[in-house]
């Protein structure tokens, strides 16, 4: 499942300081979510680097049936450039993948933007 927010204040151009990205784990079940990582990305190339890095060790450690959407996600080249759009025009972008008790969301977006 993908979806994306629209950033609330781009900078002028479209092009923004920097960005924040972040990993999480939901259990199903459970109160708390569980914190994968976070990192701050110079470039939307970059931000969407970190998130195909993270995908690519979140999928390597579920099964392969819940693998398989992250690793076609991995090799969709045409939706790595929708996401890439998505982050240079101001507007966050998200991965989320499941298993039978977590549900995995990966984020980028703009500082500044709404997460």
């Amino acid at each position: 499942m993908l979806t994306s927010t629209r950033a609330e204040k781009p900078t002028s151009g479209g092009q923004h300081a920097s960005y924040e990205c972040w990993a999480v784990a939901y259990p199903l079940h459970e109160v708390r979510s569980i914190a994968l990582g976070s990192h701050r990305a110079a470039s939307p190339r970059l931000a969407l680097r970190w998130i195909r890095e993270r995908t690519s060790h979140i999928t390597d450690q579920l099964d392969t049936a819940y693998a398989r959407p992250g690793r076609h996600w991995l090799t969709d080249e045409p939706e790595q450039e929708r996401a890439l759009a998505y982050l240079a025009t101001g507007t966050a972008y998200q991965l989320t993948l499941y298993d039978d008790s977590t549900r995995y969301v990966l984020v980028a977006y703009p500082r500044g933007a709404a997460s």
